[in-house]
């Protein structure tokens, strides 16, 4: 029976992650993301609760009100990019594209919910389903939810994410800091302009950007222990009307990523130096607005010890490892500060094609390790409950 089962799920998935991919709703904006995923799990016989921190759903797969509870994440919002792949079901939203897995994590979860609803009598404890909007964008969507009571009741988070940049099927996870503190900043530079074949009447805003965004590379490499990690990365420079006149202004956007609070804390202060000896040096007027983003993410030994266990029975003890901590950064951090769990990624990348990172306008993943991902969720509520049982 479950045979059959399965495979009707696996086809569910692939068709929820397409639809998904059509339609994609950016940061806070999942109105219909949320209600699809909503009506899947109220067919599927659970608890649904709705409008969490604005389009979050959480959904309880309750086998026994006394029996301990666990909770799986996944995030469902897309990303500001033109989509630029040849796939059938490419996005219908005019720059607005599914350019980081989150459809399939959606489709996955919702496979499992299925699947478990189906094997009830299997569980020995609790499920929670958290299907959180906005994971993409500062503040996220985690923190919210967590106000809004997600967590109450729950004693362990678990959650994915796929990844284009793993061959297909493997998974990896890793003890401890496993992504980056995602912070962002705004530089906004306020020279003289003038005429562009008299500088010496002007404070150059685009000469003094310039040169502080390659200032700002020795903090790295010289005001940080070359044994720590830390990045400083400008995405966006803005300044200028014609190429005969000096600009005024110049703003400037990057992001900070670390993992240590000591070594966070040093990159804003060495920036916030930077600037303004900058701003004495050239007699310019510099504002720097920095923002906190998320914290890293921090897994926890006994739960990464567990997942590592259930992954090898799932994906192969072949397929199943460490990796080395990743500078993305991911919004799950706020729950694993909150309760014990863990973090990992699994596999995605399509075979026999180039492989396009996250956030690309032709980033793919390889729907075959949906079904996998599934199982592997399915596999952690056994054995989780399974081992507190025999521990009693």
């Amino acid at each position: 029976m479950m045979d059959g089962v399965y495979k009707k799920v696996t086809e569910e998935m692939i068709e929820l992650r397409r639809d998904f991919h059509q339609y994609p709703e950016l940061s806070f904006e999942e109105e219909r993301t949320s209600k699809k995923v909503a009506e899947y799990l109220r067919a599927c016989g659970l608890k649904v609760r709705e409008h969490v921190n604005g389009y979050g759903v959480t959904a309880d797969l309750i086998v026994d009100e006394a029996e301990p509870m666990i909770a799986f994440r996944a995030d469902m919002d897309a990303l500001p990019i033109q989509e630029e792949t040849d796939l059938p079901f490419a996005s219908q939203i005019p720059g607005v594209m599914h350019a980081c897995g989150h459809d399939g994590h959606t489709a996955i979860l919702l496979g499992v919910a299925k699947l478990l609803s189906f094997q009830k009598e299997r569980l020995k404890g609790n499920v929670r389903f958290i299907f959180q909007p906005a994971e993409e964008i500062n503040p996220g969507g985690a923190k919210g939810m967590i106000q809004e009571g997600v967590l109450e009741g729950v004693e362990a988070i678990f959650g994915l994410h796929l990844w284009s940049e793993l061959p297909s099927g493997t998974f990896r996870t890793c003890y401890g800091p496993m992504m980056a503190a995602a912070d962002r900043f705004i530089i906004e530079i306020e020279g003289k302009g003038g005429h562009g074949g008299m500088p010496h009447k002007t404070i150059d805003s685009i000469v003094l950007a310039s040169h502080l965004v390659m200032a700002s590379q020795q903090i790295i490499s010289r005001q940080i222990d070359p044994l720590e990690a830390g990045v400083i990365t400008f995405g966006k420079f803005s300044s200028g009307t014609a190429f005969n006149i000096i600009a005024n202004k110049a703003v400037l956007e990057g992001t900070v990523r670390s993992f240590l609070p000591e070594i966070r804390e040093t990159l804003y202060k060495k920036l916030e130096e930077l600037t303004t000896g900058f701003a004495n040096m050239y007699g310019a007027k510099i504002h720097l607005d920095y923002q906190y983003g998320y914290p890293p993410v921090e897994n926890h030994k006994n739960e990464v010890d567990f997942i590592l266990e259930t992954a090898a029975k799932v994906f192969g003890r072949n397929n199943t490892g460490i990796m080395k901590p990743n500078m993305a950064g991911e919004d799950f951090s706020y729950y694993l500060k909150e309760i014990p769990g863990a973090f990992c990624f699994v596999g995605a990348q399509v075979p026999n094609k180039p492989v396009y990172p996250h956030h690309h306008p032709r980033f793919q993943i390889d729907e075959s390790v949906l079904p996998k991902a599934a199982q592997w969720f399915c596999q952690l509520a056994f054995d989780y409950f399974d081992r507190k049982k025999e521990l009693k």
